[in-house]
């Protein structure tokens, strides 16, 4: 009796422990090595990642289905240390970190963190590009064509402002394929249109 009393009390702390939020939970069992991530309200195309405590990926998934995510990882083989989940939407990023000791995946529910991606979007021969810089970080856009290969025709860092707004005209005499590199934050941020 005091064995399922034991065991059902590490049950219960295990789960109030990796429940994240209404959006996310992440959930781990003694007796299963896999560690369930659920995201609810996801959008086919949407990415996930597991990434190290260097920004290093180790693994991707684009996402297939629009709705609810459930899925389960073993995460036992990943060696002692820092991890994060993250989901990458349209202009949204959520992080959710854990943490690898002795082969138990220890979900930091109080570290979870969404933040705005730059948004990009072009019409015609013009890109507006528009990112919040909280503290004020700078934005930096990179702006290259495709001339059997990507060159760099257009760079700068904007600094010193809460919002960025741009807009940039486009040659439309250079038709062809363009690519919009936003970095902010340590993140850099891709996006492709056509001329």
């Amino acid at each position: 009796m005091k064995n399922l009393i034991k065991n059902s009390l590490v049950f219960i702390v295990m789960f109030t422990t990796f429940l994240v939020n209404a959006n996310s939970t992440v959930n781990t069992f003694n007796d299963d090595p896999k560690t369930t991530l659920t995201l609810i309200n996801v959008k086919q195309g949407n990415k996930l990642f597991v990434k190290d405590a260097f920004g290093i990926t180790l693994y991707s998934e684009t996402i297939q289905n629009s709705g609810d995510y459930i899925k389960a990882f073993d995460l036992t083989k990943l060696p002692d240390g820092d991890y994060f989940f993250e989901l990458v939407k349209d202009l949204k990023i959520k992080t959710i970190p854990f943490t690898i000791k002795a082969t138990v995946a220890d979900i930091k529910k109080e570290n979870e963190k969404n933040e705005l991606r730059p948004f990009v979007k072009s019409e015609g021969n013009l890109v507006y590009i528009s990112s919040p810089c909280s503290n004020k970080r700078p934005l930096e856009i990179n702006i290259y064509f495709d001339d059997n290969g990507f060159k760099l025709i257009h760079s700068e860092t904007i600094e010193n402002t809460q919002n960025v707004n741009r807009m940039y005209s486009l040659n439309k005499t250079e038709r062809g394929n363009y690519k919009i590199e936003t970095k902010i934050e340590g993140r850099t941020f891709v996006d492709y249109m056509k001329l």
